[in-house]
């Protein structure tokens, strides 16, 4: 892939006692005037970004604030959920906007999906090597 960034899989054990490799990314989230450093899941399975309550707290965001309300599936279908605008940085990438499903729950990690995340970016895993490459998507936004 062209000006792509190259990362591993994190290796550990699953619930199950299992091992087992996951993709998470290294990013810097922000919102307003906060910044968290955090792994995030890359999940293509999950139609959104999933944001959990306290990272969002952590970000200086106000619940009672974010007035978009996002119906979530799957797992997650009885959470409630808002819209929350965040910006990330990844690796030498330019900052971009990343629109999250802001959960009221702490037992889901910071995902990254369909929407917006896999629009933005082109991944490509080899997941027999452990590793995956991002680059910016080269479709107009």
């Amino acid at each position: 892939m062209r000006n792509a960034q190259r990362f591993s899989f994190t290796e550990g054990i699953d619930a199950f006692g299992v091992p087992d490799a996951l993709p998470l990314l290294p990013l810097a989230l922000s919102y307003q005037n906060a910044s968290v450093q955090i792994m995030a899941l890359l999940d293509t399975g999950a139609s959104v970004n999933v944001l959990p309550y306290d990272l969002g707290l952590q970000l200086g965001a106000v619940w009672e604030e974010q007035t978009t309300v996002v119906t979530l599936a799957g797992n997650l279908a009885q959470v409630e959920a808002r819209g929350l605008l965040a910006t990330a940085k990844i690796g030498d990438f330019e900052s971009v906007r990343l629109v999250f499903a802001w959960c009221q729950a702490n037992d889901v990690p910071l995902l990254l999906g369909r929407m917006n995340f896999f629009l933005t970016f082109d991944v490509c895993f080899y997941r027999s090597q452990l590793a995956f490459e991002v680059c910016p998507s080269s479709l107009p936004r």
